[in-house]
């Protein structure tokens, strides 16, 4: 079962099984795996949200004997990559990292979801549990918003992070520019005229991020393909990709599952796609929390360490334990 909201909309949504339609859809990181919810996209009462199979008794424990690495490790793995960042010249790579929390009895995930669904109202944000995987989680970066009768497509460029109250270094700017370009060179591949606009602030939470918006017109046979070529972009994975994959997988310590891949949702409208970025698994005994950022020649390992934690609070924060 899965419930979800969609950006500044406070209808909460499921699928209601009635058909084999995909009606919500996500992708891992890598592509080779892929979990659906069938049937047709309905409005779900708050009496029926209280009585879902979604409680920390229906979860599976944590068999992945996976223990999180200590700052100590975060940092000396960051050293290493930002060496591979200089000695290749590379604008970015994108690294990540698991919190493991199981420093709790129980805990109340549909009250989690509510405080979840409240602090993070413009983002994207779902709770499911299919009996096998449990996530939970709400961001807002756009990988793509397909209008099925005007053929819009919307992206945007999203990367740099900062605590809210401070101000934006050339490290952050620097992070966000390839990030823009590669968007812009992918769209002009499909479309000959691409709106961009300035970059502002995002605010999502404690944190804040550059923001770039891209809208422009393609042919509907084109959109999965368009889909393809953005993921993923560089804000999870660096520029080039190929290369940046590579040493994703040699550097993290786990894989990624469905943290950075992304959510594709189908409405009689729209085709929406999320990348599902503060996310977390949920077991019966453990809550794993996927957090990464943006490596680059200036980047400070203690200071991204920080920046994984402000990142690990959206979800941390909102959890309801006893």
């Amino acid at each position: 079962m899965i419930y979800f909201k969609l950006p500044f909309n406070e209808r909460l949504l499921s699928a209601d099984e009635k058909n084999i339609k995909n009606a919500v859809n996500f992708y891992s990181y890598n592509g080779s795996e892929q979990i659906s919810f069938h049937g047709n996209i309905v409005e779900v009462n708050s009496e029926e949200f209280a009585h879902t199979l979604i409680s920390n008794e229906d979860l599976i424990n944590d068999s992945t004997n996976t223990a999180a690495e200590t700052k100590e490790e975060y940092c000396q793995t960051l050293r290493e990559v930002i060496e591979v960042i200089k000695e290749n010249n590379l604008p970015k790579i994108v690294y990540s990292r698991r919190k493991i929390f199981t420093d709790f009895n129980t805990i109340n995930y549909k009250a989690s979801f509510k405080n979840l669904c409240e602090s993070y109202p413009n983002a994207f944000r779902y709770l499911f549990n299919d009996g096998e995987n449990a996530w939970m989680g709400a961001f807002s970066e756009l990988l793509g918003k397909f209008n099925k009768s005007t053929h819009q497509f919307e992206t945007m460029a999203l990367a740099g992070t900062l605590p809210v109250s401070e101000e934006w270094s050339e490290k952050e700017i620097e992070e966000q520019k390839p990030v823009t370009t590669y968007i812009q060179d992918i769209l002009k591949n499909y479309s000959n005229n691409v709106n961009q606009s300035e970059t502002y602030d995002h605010i999502s939470g404690n944190i804040k991020h550059l923001r770039t918006d891209f809208k422009t017109t393609i042919k509907p046979e084109d959109l999965d393909k368009l889909i393809q070529d953005l993921h993923p972009t560089p804000a999870v994975c660096g520029i080039p990709k190929d290369f940046c994959n590579e040493n994703i997988r040699k550097y993290e310590k786990f894989p990624r599952e469905f943290y950075a891949g992304y959510i594709k949702i189908e409405t009689e409208e729209s085709i929406l796609y999320f990348v599902n970025l503060r996310c977390a698994r949920l077991y019966k005994d453990a809550v794993h929390i996927f957090v990464g950022g943006g490596i680059t020649a200036q980047s400070n390992p203690e200071k991204e360490w920080t920046e994984t934690e402000l990142k690990s609070e959206a979800i941390l924060k909102n959890l309801v334990i006893s």
